[in-house]
């Protein structure tokens, strides 16, 4: 039987274990089962089924240290930011469960003395979620939570650099009161995932590379069922001339650096006002010089590694093509010499244009481009430069002007100065390249559920 081999990228890629791929067979049987469990688990209602999921949550909450550890194992995020990772996943999902029967009650949309019409929202059915290895529980949980909430029994695949991962969540859910077959996870890389698609399954919900999405979404079409797809991003983030660096300097550097810039909808492209650019530049080479890299075990480490070996190499080639073309890297630019592993310096470059892969293509690492504009006109056309539309940040100290560019910028979220859109109520996906259909809050359960309209005599 083939297996997954996972890896530690912080300890120059010593073993940590193995999982056995997923045969076509076990698919196939783990869909049937999902089949048969969706049958009860829609039917049992919103109340039950919010307890039941309301003692996994606090399963997963008991064991969060352990889980936190081999996150930081298996794909090289920081500790601190591995503990997050389970806290936030665990907020969203509490959130869902504590606001499932106001969003998913039937509504009254005409009423008068003979008749009442009604919406409810029923389960769409087994749903095929597949999720990427960069936040390990909080891509669990955007994708799956209400999906289990609203009634749909889930087949579910994780990355196939997080296999470990994956193998404890299946298991927090054989101990769990939850109904066998409700949640159901399959293991292996691409070929598991296509597999997976084909089956008898009535919705596709995926998190990873544009690329993948719209192969995943062609097979959606052709299956003639929904898709819901929170895909690559390469956000702008504009720093406008009236903007207090003192205070979004570490927003910028969190926005960009968190999980050594492994986030989707992370800053990718930073467009700053020219009278700004040498004090921008200047400032945030000082904070992340000031940044500790290395190993993700280590509970004082702020950069971690990358994911993985390839990673690692497909980063230097976007660098070297950069560099090549007149680039010049302010800091960083290379693998410290002193680890061994999927390690990268934080890096800023600078002279950037838009030839370069740094600026075309999502760059998923700690390396952050810089470029400088003269105008609002162009600081927006440069923003909107991109065929990805998921995130986006404003930096000024003029809310008409933040309001005003984030009308212009063509991105599913925007946020102003230090505060983020990253809440369970609010709506989360992009435009373009960037997705379709939004997670979370009321518009997320829309996306999980049948729409149907009964109207009835009194």
């Amino acid at each position: 039987m083939t297996k997954l081999i996972s890896t530690n990228p912080s300890r120059n890629y010593e073993v940590l274990g193995e999982v056995n791929i997923s045969s076509e067979k076990e698919i196939q049987d783990k869909v049937k089962l999902a089949r048969s469990a969706q049958k009860n688990w829609g039917p049992i209602g919103i109340s039950r089924r919010v307890k039941l999921l309301k003692t996994l949550v606090l399963a997963f909450a008991e064991k969060k240290e352990k889980l936190a550890l081999l996150i930081s194992q298996e794909m090289g995020m920081p500790f601190s930011q591995a503990i997050e990772d389970l806290n936030s996943g665990i907020r969203y999902f509490s959130w869902y469960l504590d606001n499932a029967e106001t969003y998913l009650k039937p509504e009254i949309t005409h009423e008068d003395d003979n008749e009442i019409h009604k919406v409810v929202y029923e389960p769409v059915g087994v749903v095929a979620v597949i999720v990427p290895w960069n936040f390990p529980f909080s891509n669990f949980v955007w994708q799956a939570g209400q999906n289990l909430t609203a009634g749909n029994a889930v087949v579910f695949k994780h990355s196939e650099e997080t296999p470990l991962f994956g193998r404890e969540i299946e298991k927090v859910f054989d101990l769990s009161e939850i109904p066998r077959g409700v949640f159901n996870e399959v293991y292996g890389g691409g070929e598991v995932g296509n597999l997976l698609v084909h089956q008898d399954i009535d919705m596709i919900c995926f998190t990873g590379s544009s690329k993948i999405g719209k192969q995943l979404y062609r097979i959606g079409a052709e299956k003639f069922i929904p898709v819901l797809m929170e895909l690559g991003g390469s956000a702008p983030g504009i720093v406008f001339e009236d903007s207090d660096i003192d205070k979004v300097i570490e927003s910028i550097y969190i926005n960009k650096f968190l999980n050594c810039g492994q986030v989707c909808d992370g800053l990718k492209r930073l467009i700053v006002h020219e009278s700004k650019f040498q004090e921008v530049v200047k400032k945030l080479t000082a904070v992340i010089q000031g940044k500790r890299v290395g190993p993700a075990e280590d509970k004082n480490t702020e950069i971690g590694p990358l994911v993985a070996k390839r990673q690692l190499e497909l980063l230097q080639e976007q660098v070297k093509d950069a560099v090549t073309k007149g680039a010049k890297i302010i800091s960083g630019g290379k693998p410290p010499g002193n680890l061994k592993g999927a390690y990268y310096e934080p890096s800023l470059i600078v002279n950037v244009n838009r030839n370069m892969r740094i600026w075309q293509e999502e760059v998923f690492g700690p390396v952050l481009p810089v470029v400088s504009f003269k105008t609002y006109e162009e600081a927006i056309e440069l923003a909107n430069d991109t065929k990805y539309g998921l995130g986006g940040y404003v930096f000024t100290e003029d809310k008409k002007l933040f309001q005003r560019a984030s009308s212009g910028i063509r991105t599913g979220m925007v946020a102003h100065n230090n505060v983020t859109y990253l809440m369970p109520c609010n709506p989360f996906g992009g435009c373009k390249d960037s997705g379709i259909g939004r997670e979370h809050g009321k518009y997320g359960f829309r996306e999980v559920c049948k729409t149907k309209t009964v109207s009835m005599e009194k």
